[in-house]
């Protein structure tokens, strides 16, 4: 009688999936490989691709080795040139101008490594793009195509003349044809597409694929004159209190005042929870911070509750929570669908370390909300300017930046950095500040704030850059509107555009993600 036979051990898995940095070296490599007198991939282009568009990103894992990849990015096309290149269409590889609200889903690269060629790995690539396509219901599918074998024919024809030959199959070209064969058809021809594509000349083809499935009755997005987010930033006043009552009353006359307005956020200071300490008895710093978190669970249902009551995005300050025996100050975004999202502080000022011996978070998170992306970067966190690009390129409109100070010196760094922020990064920047007195609190003494809310500095935004701002070191809230389809165009058109001419050839940041 024979034998059984165990066919697992013939097995070779293909697996199609979204790329992931344990991947980036690999790729590296292959792009070596396949475009080898052409500048390849490097990890921080690859970091960029898989923050800001994971589900864009694909490779082919053949018996455990990755043979093939892909990137894109989502544009709306009719925003740029007819004859962009690669470096404009991708910010020149790092595909930070990606759109999740456009039309058209643009692939950038797709390479096969050449022991594995014919065994259809670009097919199933383009195959994998056309059913994301499909999911977000996209358009179309734009390319621009190398023609790499037109070198050959560059004396006897034009780029055109080389390119009906291909489709026609009288030539035939490894790039083009194959996008013939995918179901691309031709829109035109850019000269000086990739500037190290020796062997296309420097030519590309400009190809398309239609999503037949697409519903324009369903937008993705409404083209308006304007997309106005207000804002009521509050400059909150630490007083004596009595009890936990106390405070959440105070906390929804604000939130009320912010609603009366038809505000889309309302936006409270840093470790303002610190007024409960006012009624505890313990005067320790450390121990008083202990104290402080027990009322961690009752201030996340209070704002919880106030976001879905008064219908409006919280933005609740920051207060101290112990996880695992440490204390974190944590800003918690409450939005008005009752979900929560939060924001450790990444930077911990010697003071905060020396008197309640706070530890740092490892994050720079972006949110998605009914108004746009934001993020949340606590004091100090907006005077480092890293932390601002990163959010920005992971597609944040606003920064919020819930800030205590003392004096009026360490207000005006935490001012002039916000300001900063805003102009480098082309963005809308918030304060919110506690003042007042908490004369029996220790550390927590006096405050000094002057809350605002600030836009980049160009003819189209408010004039200095400042959209509203407080009086100084008085109880009291501002209420402004931010236009983010006015921020969009500044980015596309601006006097001047600080995120697209950057110099990623010389610097770049190297966000290490944990």
């Amino acid at each position: 009688m024979s034998k059984k036979i165990d066919v697992s051990k013939f097995e070779k898995k293909m697996i199609i999936r979204n790329i992931v940095p344990d991947d980036f070296d690999d790729i590296i490599e292959m792009s070596k490989v396949c475009f080898p007198n052409m500048e390849p991939w490097e990890r921080k282009h690859l970091q960029s691709h898989v923050d800001i568009f994971p589900e864009g990103q694909f490779c082919v894992e053949y018996d455990g080795e990755i043979i093939g990849s892909c990137s894109s990015l989502i544009i709306n096309f009719d925003e740029y040139d007819d004859q962009h290149t690669w470096d404009e269409i991708t910010d020149n590889g790092y595909i930070t101008n990606h759109d999740y609200e456009g039309y058209n889903l643009y692939g950038i690269e797709v390479m096969v490594h050449p022991e594995y060629r014919r065994m259809k790995i670009g097919h199933r690539l383009y195959e994998a793009r056309k059913d994301l396509a499909r999911e977000l219901n996209l358009k179309s599918i734009i390319i621009g195509g190398r023609i790499p074998n037109y070198f050959k024919h560059a004396k006897e024809m034009t780029p055109r003349q080389y390119v009906e030959e291909v489709t026609m199959h009288n030539i035939y070209d490894p790039v083009l044809t194959f996008q013939v064969m995918n179901g691309f058809t031709m829109k035109r021809i850019n000269p000086n597409y990739l500037e190290d594509d020796r062997a296309s000349l420097r030519y590309a083809t400009l190809m398309e694929w239609n999503n037949i499935d697409y519903r324009p009755t369903v937008p993705k997005r409404q083209f308006k004159t304007s997309f106005p987010v207000r804002i009521t930033t509050i400059q909150y006043a630490m007083k004596k209190i009595s009890s936990f009552e106390d405070f959440a009353i105070q906390c929804e006359y604000y939130t009320d005042v912010a609603a009366s307005y038809h505000s889309d956020f309302a936006v409270f200071p840093e470790i303002f929870t610190l007024q409960l300490l006012s009624f505890l008895p313990e005067k320790s710093p450390s121990l008083a911070i202990r104290r402080l978190t027990e009322f961690t669970e009752d201030y996340i249902e209070l704002f919880t509750n106030l976001a879905v009551k008064y219908n409006v995005n919280i933005i609740g300050g920051s207060h101290f929570v112990e996880e695992e025996g440490k204390i974190f100050n944590i800003a918690y975004l409450f939005r008005r669908d009752g979900t929560i999202e939060k924001q450790y502080k990444l930077h911990i000022t010697p003071n905060e370390r020396k008197f309640w011996g706070i530890s740092g978070g490892n994050q720079v998170n972006v949110f998605d909300t009914d108004c746009g992306k934001i993020a949340i970067q606590i004091c100090y966190d907006i005077e480092f300017p890293e932390l601002a690009r990163i959010a920005v390129d992971k597609g944040a409109n606003i920064i919020f930046t819930p800030f205590c100070t003392d004096d009026r010196q360490g207000y005006l760094r935490v001012r002039y950095c916000s300001q900063a922020r805003a102009i480098e990064n082309q963005v809308y920047t918030v304060l919110s500040g506690t003042v007042g007195n908490l004369t029996d609190v220790e550390n927590m003494d006096i405050q000094y704030a002057q809350s605002g809310i600030f836009s980049p500095s160009d003819f189209t935004f408010a004039r200095d850059g400042v959209v509203g701002e407080c009086q100084a070191n008085i109880e009291t809230v501002v209420v402004g509107d931010v236009d983010l389809e006015i921020l969009r165009r500044n980015r596309r058109a601006g006097s001047v555009n600080q995120l697209r001419d950057r110099r990623h050839d010389i610097y770049s940041i190297n966000y290490k993600q944990t």
